[in-house]
């Protein structure tokens, strides 16, 4: 019931996106979708029947379990369900935050995340170009933030759904007039904002780690709020790669394995 929900509430979304991308694009892409979209839903199509198959739902069942055994740290403090759920959202929306830069600072997970940097344009496919051994590592990371605090079931559930439904929005090539997304920004990552983390430039790279929420790139100081090429023209993608036109399913899951191409 937990996976149904979730694709469903995912799919959705996606296809809200799509719809929207198509009649009013925030940029022109170059990149026929007939190139780029076979090689991002395929990869989307294999992690999900991989994970369906090995650690699906492991994330609720998680949460399940700590609750059962009164484990964790919220599970030993007495509060409304109504704060505990929110607490849990707020920490695992940090928490994926943390890991985000972890997947850019740390050569390792870097060569994983590598994959997702590798498009050359930015649209709501973008969202689910992840290498499966990133989605392995990152389901796990999720499975010890829930234990250590003792997230609701129900959380679980919720985040999830503000996970996918977030990230496919913040990757979508929609048009969002500027003084609408003045305001959303100042709560929420917008398709602006984490567009400028897809930047060729590496010090936009390396910015607007958040998913969801602004506060933490704000908090912490990884905060762009304008690249510095105009948003309609700006690079996007790795350095190394933009002299390929796109690479193929294979190539993606293979690239992790080859020496790491300096930016």
């Amino acid at each position: 019931m937990d996976t149904t929900i979730r694709l469903s509430a995912a799919l959705g979304i996606f296809c809200l996106m799509i719809y929207w991308e198509y009649f009013s694009p925030r940029r022109n892409h170059y990149i026929n979708r007939k190139q780029r979209w076979p090689v991002n839903l395929g990869l989307a199509g294999f992690n999900i029947a991989l994970m369906r198959f090995s650690l699906g739902g492991v994330a609720y069942l998680s949460a399940v379990n700590a609750t059962e055994q009164n484990f964790g740290l919220l599970n030993r403090l007495d509060m409304p369900e109504w704060l505990s759920i929110f607490i849990s959202i707020l920490f695992l929306d940090f928490a994926i935050y943390c890991q985000h830069i972890i997947a850019h600072k740390w050569t390792w997970l870097w060569r994983l995340h590598q994959v997702h940097h590798t498009d050359l344009e930015f649209d709501a496919t973008t969202a689910v170009r992840f290498h499966p051994l990133e989605i392995f590592i990152s389901m796990i990371y999720k499975v010890l933030c829930i234990n250590l605090i003792g997230a609701d079931p129900e959380a679980i559930v919720a985040f999830e759904i503000i996970l996918n439904g977030a990230a496919t929005f913040n990757h979508s090539n929609i048009n969002i007039p500027p003084a609408i997304d003045k305001k959303l920004r100042l709560l929420l990552i917008t398709p602006d904002v984490h567009r400028i983390h897809h930047s060729m430039l590496p010090e936009e790279t390396d910015s607007n780690y958040g998913f969801s929420l602004s506060c933490w790139d704000k908090l912490f100081k990884t905060y762009i709020a304008e690249p510095r090429e105009p948003q309609k023209t700006m690079a996007i993608g790795l350095s190394p790669f933009r002299e390929i036109d796109e690479l193929g399913f294979r190539q993606l899951l293979t690239l992790p394995f080859k020496p790491l191409r300096k930016r």
